[in-house]
């Protein structure tokens, strides 16, 4: 990198104004679109713009200033801070990589494989064990993970000597860390004849078959962890894990709050009057429910013991059961003269109108009128 300071020309007293105009001043003349026969234009544009942005930049030019080629001093391993400095080169199994290593946390491993386990409400309720076949990378077979054809060997890399890093001096840092050699991508040989199964990556897709078990009460969306059961980033290297987010199968007749369970039972009009005994659906099969005499519609009963067992302690949640009427059609003569007796029969009963009933009747005879 030539000094930002020669580049536009000017000294090292120079202000802020002195370096915006003289950028302007270079910028104009080298720019490449007023110079299309010059092929250098280009480039001297290039210098010019990175020495603007270091002298435009109070720090950097701090920066420069103390260690820069100006005045002969150097960063230590004999380069200049800006040498060879390139944001877009740090990544994370580079500078920041080493150093997140150094600190004990983990760095360049594959990030979860993830996976959807579908099961139904009953198993979601009290648990199962699922087989699982899912595709995953992993070391191939034929070659061992090496890359190499059978019958030869990868060979040493020439520039990080095998270790599969290298050393680097990067720029403002004042020491050496290492990241991964770019020749061999890290794993410190070289393929010189392929494998033919795997052309040379080491690694394959290939399909695995696991048993995966279900806890009693797990949630829709909720996710467990199969550690190593995911992709291998290579060869050399552990597997990562593999993430299995569970989707539990609505049911036709039940839903679930928290622990307990819900639905919802017709009954009919003589059985919601007189009460009595019913037969009812239930997790373990058949239950019973007693109806109280003059149960209501949208009356919830509760069946102690029915719901999904309990997470955190013993025991089991309740299954809710919310009461509907069914209204009977298509009467014959006979039940039509049954239930008209009915209605007669309970309406020379003189009974208290409860507040909901007598605001909806009020309001229906202010729709239609005193004669309503």
């Amino acid at each position: 990198m030539k000094d930002p300071y020669e580049v536009l020309g000017i000294d090292r007293s120079a202000t802020q104004d002195d370096v915006k105009g003289a950028f302007r001043k270079l910028a104009a003349k080298h720019h490449p679109d007023r110079n299309p026969d010059d092929p250098g234009a280009s480039q001297r544009f290039k210098e010019i713009n990175a020495a603007y942005q270091i002298l435009s930049d109070p720090k950097k030019r701090e920066m420069f200033d103390r260690f820069g080629i100006g005045d002969g001093a150097r960063a230590p391993g004999g380069q200049t801070p800006f040498a060879g400095f390139d944001f877009s080169e740090i990544n994370i199994d580079g500078i920041f990589g080493d150093l997140l290593g150094a600190l004990g946390i983990k760095t360049g491993q594959a990030a979860p494989l993830q996976k959807e386990v579908k099961i139904t409400f009953e198993e979601a309720a009290f648990g199962c064990t699922k087989e699982l076949t899912y595709e995953r990378v992993e070391p191939c077979v034929d070659c061992s993970g090496n890359g190499s054809a059978p019958g030869s060997t990868p060979e040493t890399c020439g520039p990080c000597r095998g270790r599969g890093r290298v050393r680097v001096q990067q720029g403002v840092l004042p020491i050496a860390l290492e990241r991964p050699c770019s020749h061999c991508r890290g794993t410190g040989r070289i393929v010189k004849d392929p494998c033919k199964t795997c052309r040379g990556a080491g690694l394959i897709a290939k399909e695995r078959t696991i048993e995966v078990t279900i806890p009693a009460g797990v949630e829709n969306g909720a996710t467990r962890l199969v550690e190593r059961g995911g992709n291998y980033s290579r060869p050399e290297r552990p597997a990562g894990d593999l993430e299995l987010i569970v989707r539990v199968t609505p049911h036709e007749f039940f839903r679930r709050v928290g622990d307990d369970i819900v639905c919802s039972l017709p009954i009919s009009f003589p059985q919601a009057a007189l009460g009595g005994e019913i037969e009812i659906p239930t997790l373990d099969g058949k239950g019973r429910l007693r109806v109280p005499a003059g149960t209501q519609p949208g009356t919830i009963l509760r069946v102690r013991g029915k719901g999904v067992p309990r997470r955190m302690m013993s025991g089991r949640g309740d299954q809710l059961v919310e009461i509907t009427i069914e209204v009977p059609k298509n009467l014959d003569e006979h039940q039509r003269r049954l239930i008209g007796e009915l209605a007669e029969a309970l309406g020379n009963k003189i009974r208290p109108v409860s507040e909901p009933e007598a605001t909806f009747m009020s309001r229906l005879k202010n729709l239609f009128g005193s004669g309503a």
